[in-house]
This record gives structure tokens, C-alpha cells and sequence, in this order.
């Protein structure tokens, strides 16, 4: 119900929008990798064009194919995670960005900002090279357990980072693909954990048709030692990317349960082999300033 509604919302102001407000179908045919500046969890190497500024409403739903899912109607009755966020285009190359997550866990009350840099790309836009680095911030209340990872004794321990290289080319007119080597911060970890995580993102993006593309994303954590192995899981999305007037809708499937790189990168613990995956989906809607 709540999807129906915010999608209906999110048309109807689209009815009532002056071509003249975006001209987004000519702007974003120009991009010849990828139609948004996310994949299902990651980012992309597309930044935002100058002075346009993106309202981004990211929902995460409950697992679908566990014992007795449908009791929840297979995940819509639970709410794992939501984001709402403003990111906003300096120039054509440089974006930065702005949003809160309910928090999936450990950490609730979850802010995150970023910036993200376009430094190269081709005379045909075919290879792009961008880097995007990220600050998160857990505003919960502190655990009174002081063997939690949610006891935070200085304000540092609420505080992590994540910095990344993304690097996409275009290999076929349908298929793009893109790799995204970083590194995250924790300040604050469990003891059997390691507070610097390597990570490389992988994803591909297969266009079917004018407006839809099929998108893959894939997360391997390099360092994994045998706490990691033992309890989280690499996050793995699929999802399809709508391409509409002044939207983009993404209908994704991941075993992920939050959001931004403080919480899916290193604490996923949910298996697609167990049925523990879910439905999500994210609406973007570009605003001319």
C-alpha cells in the first residue's frame, strides 16, 4: 500500500510538469553507461548535471521466500530500511549528497553525505572513471551492553567512512559494465571483526528495450576473516531500471536488508540460497534549479 501510494503520488506530479522543467529523455539518452547514479545498492560513475537537483525516496521490504513468508505477504508487511535523500549537481562533473535511513542494524538512525567526482571520460562517453567518497553516522541512543558495537563511548565510534574508484566502459551498445574498487572504515567493530573492509563492486547492465534495462551488482569483500565468513554474506542484486519522464524507477531483488555502504557492505548476513532476499525499489525524480 505504501508503494502504491508513493508511486501514485510521484505520477501524478509528473502530469501536472512542463516538459520545459526537464528535459530529461534528451539529457539522459546522452549518457551512454548508465541512466542513473545508482545500480540497486552501489553507485555508478554517472554524477548528476549541473544544477539539477534528485529527490530519492529507496525502500528495502522483508524477505520473501522464508517459512511462512506469505504470512507477511512475502515481505510487504515488513519494512527493513527506507532512505530519503536530496543530492544535487555542482557542475557536470561534481554532485554531492544528502540522506537518512531508518536503519536496518545494527545501527538505526542512520545519516550518510557524500561527494562524487567525474574526473574522465571519452570523447564517445564510452569509459568513464569516477571516485565518490562517503561519511555515515549512526544518531541512535547507546547501548547500555558495554560488549556492543552500539555502545559508543566517543562520538567517533557512531562514525564511518567509505571511499571508492568507479570504473565503467561501455563493451556493446546493450552492455555496460562497471567495477568499483573501495575500502570502508568502521571505527568501532566487533572484536573478531577488522575495522578496514576491501571491497570490490562488480555490475553489469544489459538494455532490453528503449526505456528498460536489466541491472546486476555484486559485492566481494577481499579480507573476509573467519568472524565474516561465519555470520554476513556477499550482498547480490538484480534489478530492472524503468526510464520514464523525469523518473527513474528501479525494481530490485537483493539479499541486503540496508542501505548505503555502511550498513550493506558489512553487515549482510542473509543468503539468496535460504530464500532470504527481498523486494525493493527506488524512485528518482529530477528537478531543474
Amino acid at each position: 500500500m505504501r508503494f502504491i501510494l508513493i508511486l501514485s503520488s510521484f505520477l501524478f506530479y509528473s502530469n501536472l510538469s512542463s516538459q520545459d522543467d526537464w528535459d530529461f529523455e534528451n539529457k539522459e539518452n546522452k549518457n551512454k553507461l548508465f541512466l542513473d547514479t545508482r545500480v540497486v545498492n552501489g553507485h555508478t560513475v554517472n554524477t548528476l548535471e549541473k544544477k539539477v537537483l534528485d529527490f530519492r525516496i529507496t525502500h528495502r521490504f522483508g524477505e520473501i521466500a522464508t517459512n511462512q513468508s506469505y504470512r507477511t505477504l512475502f515481505g510487504f508487511d515488513n519494512s527493513t530500511d527506507i532512505r530519503i535523500a536530496l543530492e544535487y549537481g555542482i557542475n557536470d562533473h561534481f554532485m554531492l549528497g544528502f540522506g537518512r535511513c531508518k536503519g536496518a542494524g545494527p545501527f538505526l538512525e542512520f545519516w550518510d553525505t557524500f561527494l562524487k567526482y567525474n574526473f574522465f571520460t571519452s570523447t564517445n562517453e564510452a569509459f568513464k572513471l569516477t571516485f565518490s567518497s562517503k561519511l555515515f553516522y549512526t544518531g541512535m541512543e547507546s547501548s547500555s551492553d558495554l560488549s556492543s558495537i552500539t555502545r559508543f563511548e566517543k562520538f567517533s565510534h557512531r562514525v564511518s567512512y567509505h571511499s571508492e574508484l568507479l570504473i565503467a566502459y561501455q563493451i556493446h551498445p546493450k552492455l555496460a559494465i562497471q567495477f568499483s574498487p573501495g575500502y570502508l572504515y568502521r571505527n568501532l567493530t566487533n572484536y573478531n571483526d577488522d575495522n578496514g573492509l576491501l571491497n570490490i563492486g562488480s555490475i553489469a547492465k544489459i538494455h532490453l528495450f528503449k526505456k528498460v534495462s536489466l541491472m546486476l551488482e555484486h559485492f566481494w569483500i577481499i579480507n573476509n576473516n573467519n568472524y565474516r565468513v561465519n555470520n554476513y554474506s556477499h550482498p547480490f542484486g538484480i534489478g530492472v531500471e524503468i526510464n520514464t519522464f523525469a523518473h527513474v524507477f528501479q525494481l530490485n531483488f537483493m539479499n541486503s536488508k540496508g542501505l548505503g555502504e555502511g550498513q550493506f557492505l558489512p553487515y549482510t548476513s542473509s543468503k539468496w540460497s535460504n530464500g532470504e532476499f527481498r523486494f525493493g525499489f527506488t524512485i528518482a525524480r529530477k528537478f531543474n534549479t
